[in-house]
């Protein structure tokens, strides 16, 4: 696979692989991110694609020093599944 990139100009970080985009939306106020939606193309699905963009944007939050809000049910699962990053998380 290959890296993670933050298309700032779409407010998504996008992964290409095999020629398709799977890309996970935000928005990003104040030191916090807010992911919004995943998107992955049904010919990857069950590729472990949406984990390692989850994951190559969730290393790229923590490297600038953002707080995270996970709307997205996907993002919100990962978390969830991958303790090591549940620090990242805003809490009230």
């Amino acid at each position: 696979m290959t890296d993670v990139i933050n298309n700032k100009a779409h407010h998504r970080y996008e992964l290409t692989v095999e020629g398709h985009l799977a890309a996970t939306y935000y928005s990003i106020a104040d030191g916090v991110i807010t992911f919004i939606h995943t998107e992955v193309p049904p010919e990857l699905g069950g590729k472990g694609v949406g984990s390692a963009l989850v994951k190559g944007a969730l290393d790229q939050v923590r490297a600038d020093g953002l707080k995270v809000i996970a709307q997205c049910p996907f993002v919100k699962a990962y978390i969830g599944k991958h303790a090591e990053y549940a620090d990242l998380l805003l809490t009230s």
